[in-house]
């Protein structure tokens, strides 16, 4: 591929992505959304002005290790030793029970296989999709609210933390075992593995960076450094341990999360991840979907897929929550709030894809469950809320 399609190709992108984020802004919609729609129509689906290759798939996957990175160090370490045995619960129940739906579902819709089978594996899959959790949109709306410092409003981020971390382990398994020839033990052994790594040497890295830190605060050498731990994870990760390299990333970000200057660190990856990589990276993804070959088969399983997706969090994280005491009316918040799927689903699916494991296709079914769960989240949440005050 020559430099001037290289450049072309990206100028097309990242404008289009901008203009379709803004419109989706207009709309009360995630700005990701816009920008997923803008591969949509720029990809094959419609115009086909941009295909993909090797060069933009290492763009979106750069992209993708950033995300994680910046996720990693949004986690409040301090929340997380203080969430609670019922925020624990409730996370463990909105990765379970969406887990184990969307494996159901799959099923239903294209046969049940035995263990160990591609069919089961891609089944399995499409359960972990249904893991993940997005709560930017809850947490802005429970701040327009003025309702983020309430039992509710902890217990929500606080499960969100953790369910993040579970479907991040889930995740790393599952693709552990994309090998037929895989052992399940030797899976374990090796996630675990990395993650006693992470520990030892993240506290040596945490403990430089700190001097670092405290030596030169607010400079660009930290957010280089960082950005450069991220892609060592990364790569030991997934060279050493056959663990997710997206994992890695993350793992970097938690380990510098509790920096004086993590919150420094997350808007210089903001600007690199807005700019450019963010951009081709959700753009990929509606580059890869082609809507033209979607059948009747595929648009049954993507509605089906968002009903399940909807219902998994409601009634993994809002009746559990029930079972722990909370009213009927919080519960209903929790779950209803848990619901909302972004960047995190995207990425699963595209690690499913690149994987083997999955086909772009379901991109289609993942697509719809984060722009309808995003719309329908923030209206209910304000109805609950409303409901409250009147009464």
């Amino acid at each position: 591929m020559d430099t001037l399609s290289i450049l072309r190709d990206l100028a097309i992108i990242i404008i289009s992505a901008k203009v379709m984020g803004i419109v989706a802004r207009k709309f009360k919609a995630p700005q990701v959304a816009g920008e997923i729609i803008a591969g949509l129509l720029i990809g094959p689906t419609l115009l086909n002005a941009v295909t993909t290759n090797d060069f933009l798939s290492g763009m979106a996957e750069i992209g993708v290790i950033l995300l994680m990175f910046s996720a990693g160090l949004e986690t409040n370490i301090d929340k997380l030793k203080k969430s609670g045995i019922k925020a624990t619960i409730i996370a463990c129940a909105g990765v379970s029970i969406p887990l184990i739906l969307g494996t159901i579902l799959y099923m239903c819709f294209y046969g049940f296989s035995g263990a160990g089978t591609s069919g089961f594996m891609q089944a399995l899959f499409i359960g972990t999709i249904l893991t993940a959790t997005s709560v930017s949109i809850t947490v802005q709306v429970l701040k327009e609210l003025g309702k983020i410092s309430t039992d509710v409003g902890t217990t929500i981020l606080s499960a969100a933390i953790i369910d993040d971390v579970i479907g991040i382990v889930v995740l790393t398994a599952v693709l552990g075992l994309k090998d037929p020839s895989s052992n399940v033990g030797m899976v374990c052994v090796k996630t675990v593995l990395f993650f006693a790594f992470s520990i030892v040497v993240g506290l040596i890295i945490f403990w430089i960076m700190k001097k670092l830190d405290a030596r030169w605060p607010h400079t660009r050498r930290i957010p280089i450094m960082g950005m450069s731990i991220a892609l060592v994870f990364s790569y030991v990760a997934d060279r050493y341990f056959g663990v997710a390299d997206i994992t890695g990333a993350y793992v970097a970000g938690i380990i510098l999360s509790s920096l004086d200057d993590s919150e420094y660190i997350d808007r210089k990856m903001d600007i690199n991840s807005y700019m450019i990589f963010g951009p081709v990276f959700f753009a990929s993804v509606g580059l890869q979907t082609n809507l033209r070959e979607i059948d009747m088969t595929i648009l049954a399983f993507s509605l089906a897929f968002v009903l399940v997706g909807l219902l998994g969090k409601i009634l993994g994280c809002g009746a559990v929550a029930r079972l722990l005491g909370y009213n009927l009316s919080d519960s209903a918040k929790i779950g209803f709030g848990m619901m909302t799927r972004g960047e995190v689903a995207l990425i699963v699916a595209q690690r499913g894809l690149k994987a083997g494991i999955i086909d772009s296709r379901y991109f289609t079914a993942v697509i719809l469950l984060i722009i309808i769960s995003s719309i329908l989240t923030p209206v209910i949440l304000k109805t609950l809320y409303s409901r409250d005050e009147l009464k």
